[in-house]
C-alpha cells in the first residue's frame, strides 16, 4: 500500500485592499455581475468574472430553472461564454462571489464539483494555471491553480487510446 498526501494551498486575505490591482478589479467585476443573476428559487446569487490572457474580461452569473438540473452555475456560464468568444486564448484568472439576503456573504464560496471539473478542463486545455479568487465580505481566498482545488482529477489523459 502507498499513502499519498494531497495538499491544497489557500492564501487568505482579510480585505480586498490587500489584493493586487488586477485581482481587485476582477473581484469588483464579479460583484457587479451578481446583480444580474437569475435565482428566484434559491435567492442565492453568484457572480463570476474571468480574465483571459489577452486582457479580455467576461462576467456571468448563475441562471436557475424550475427544473433544477437545467440551471447553470456562474462559473460555468462565464467560462463557457469566454471560451465561445475566444476559443484559443487561455484563462488567466476567475473571481467568484455570492450574495444572499441583500448582502454579500461573509465566507468565500467554493465552486461546486461540476464547476471544478470545467475549470480543470480549461486549465489542462492550455496547460496553464488558472488563478481562483473566492470573495467573501470577511475574507478572500486565492488559490493559484485549479489543480490545487481539484488535485485528483479526471482529464483528457484517461481518454487516450
Amino acid at each position: 500500500m502507498v499513502i499519498r498526501e494531497v495538499k491544497t494551498i489557500v492564501k487568505e486575505y482579510s480585505s480586498i485592499s490587500e489584493l493586487e490591482n488586477e485581482d481587485k478589479m476582477l473581484v469588483e467585476k464579479s460583484k457587479e455581475s451578481v446583480k444580474n443573476a437569475y435565482a428566484p428559487y434559491s435567492s442565492f446569487n453568484v457572480g463570476a468574472a474571468v480574465l483571459l490572457e489577452n486582457g479580455e474580461i467576461f462576467t456571468g452569473n448563475n441562471q436557475e430553472n424550475a427544473v433544477y438540473p437545467s440551471g447553470l452555475c456562474a462559473e460555468r456560464v462565464t467560462l463557457f461564454y469566454a471560451n465561445a468568444q475566444y476559443p484559443d486564448i487561455p484563462v488567466k484568472a476567475i473571481a467568484v462571489c455570492a450574495y444572499l439576503d441583500s448582502k454579500f456573504i461573509k465566507a468565500p464560496v467554493p465552486p461546486c464539483g461540476s464547476c471544478r471539473q470545467v475549470l480543470s478542463e480549461a486549465e489542462s486545455r492550455f496547460n496553464k494555471p488558472i488563478k481562483i479568487i473566492l470573495y467573501g465580505e470577511s475574507k478572500i481566498y486565492i488559490i493559484d491553480s485549479v489543480s490545487e482545488l481539484l488535485p485528483i482529477t479526471f482529464d483528457k489523459s484517461f481518454l487516450d487510446k
